[in-house]
C-alpha cells in the first residue's frame, strides 16, 4: 500500500461511481449511500470505519485494505474481480460478496447472509470468520481457514486445495465435488458429507452425518469420532481409524476401517468386491 495517501474523512457520498477509479486513498469515517459502484476500478485504497450501503462497491479493484467497515444488506455483490483485498473486523450483511477474486484475506469477519459468497476465488485466507448462508466457497482454490464457524448447506462445493483448522460446520452436502481437502481438529454435522470428492483427509475431527463420506476416491480419517453416523463410506476407498462406534457402514469399495465397534455392517457382494476392504473392531462383535 502506497504510504502517500490522500485522506477522505467523514464524508457522505452518494450517486453512481462516487469515487470511480479512485486511487491512493485513505478513507475514514465515511458513508457510501445511494449509488452503485462507488469505488469501481479503484487501486490502493485503505478504508476504516466506513459504511457501505449500496451495490457493487469494489469491482475490478486492486490492493484494498478495509478495517472496521460495515456492508449493509443492499451492498450486495460488493467485491468482484478484485485482487489483493483484505478485510479485518468487518460486518457484512449483504449476500453474494467476493466473486472471482484473487488474494483474499478475511480476519474477524462476520457474514449475516453469505449465500453465494466467496465463489471461484483463489488464494484465500480465513481467520476467525463466521458465516451464515448456503453455497459458501464454491469452486474456490488454495484456501486456508482457521477458526471458521459456518452455518449453511453446500459449502465448498467444487473447491480444491483447502486446509481447515479448529473449525465448526453445520452444513449439509458440504465439500461435494471437492479435491485435496484436509480438515484438522474440527466438528462437522450434516448429511451427505463430501460426496463425489477426491483426496479428503480428516484428522482429530468429530463428525455426525447420515450417509456421509460416500463416493470418495481416497478418503483418510485419522483419530476421528463418528457420532450418529450411519450408512457411511458407500463406494469410497477409505483408510479410517475411528476412536468411537460407527453406527453403520455400507459397501465401501476398498481400504481399511478400524473402529471401537460397528453397529451395522452392510457388505453386498453384488455391489462391491468385499475382499478389498478390511474391517477391524476393538470392542465386541460386528452386526453384519
Amino acid at each position: 500500500m502506497n504510504s502517500e495517501l490522500t485522506v477522505i474523512n467523514q464524508e457522505f457520498l452518494t450517486g453512481e461511481r462516487a469515487l470511480f477509479k479512485g486511487h491512493d486513498l485513505h478513507i475514514t469515517n465515511t458513508v457510501f449511500d445511494d449509488g452503485e459502484s462507488p469505488l469501481k476500478h479503484s487501486n490502493n485504497i485503505k478504508a476504516d470505519n466506513c459504511l457501505f450501503r449500496w451495490k457493487y462497491p469494489f469491482w475490478y479493484s486492486n490492493n484494498i485494505e478495509l478495517t472496521d467497515c460495515s456492508f449493509f444488506e443492499n451492498a450486495r455483490a460488493g467485491m468482484w474481480y478484485t485482487n489483493n483485498i483484505s478485510l479485518k473486523d468487518c460486518l457484512i450483511e449483504a449476500p453474494k460478496e467476493f466473486r472471482r477474486c484473487n488474494e483474499v484475506s478475511l480476519s474477524n469477519v462476520s457474514f449475516a447472509d453469505a449465500k453465494e459468497t466467496l465463489w471461484e476465488c483463489s488464494n484465500v485466507r480465513l481467520n476467525d470468520v463466521t458465516v451464515k448462508g448456503a453455497y459458501f466457497g464454491m469452486n474456490c482454490e488454495n484456501v486456508v481457514a482457521y477458526n471458521l464457524v459456518l452455518y449453511g448447506d453446500y459449502c465448498f462445493d467444487g473447491a480444491k486445495n483447502v486446509e481447515v483448522y479448529n473449525s465448526k460446520f453445520l452444513s449439509k452436502d458440504c465439500f461435494w465435488n471437492a479435491e485435496n481437502i484436509t480438515i484438522y481438529d474440527s466438528f462437522i454435522s450434516g448429511e451427505y458429507l463430501a460426496w463425489n470428492s477426491k483426496n479428503i483427509k480428516l484428522v482429530n475431527c468429530t463428525i455426525e452425518s447420515l450417509q456421509g463420506m460416500c463416493y470418495i476416491d481416497n478418503l483418510v480419517l485419522e483419530n476421528c469420532k463418528l457420532i450418529n453416523t450411519t450408512l457411511a463410506f458407500e463406494y469410497s476407498s477409505v483408510e479410517a481409524d475411528i476412536t468411537s462406534k460407527i453406527d453403520s457402514v455400507m459397501n465401501p469399495c476398498s481400504g481399511t476401517i478400524k473402529a471401537d465397534s460397528i453397529g451395522k455392517l452392510i457388505l453386498e457382494k453384488d455391489m462391491v468386491d468385499t475382499t478389498l476392504t478390511k474391517i477391524y473392531v476393538r470392542e465386541g462383535e460386528i452386526d453384519g
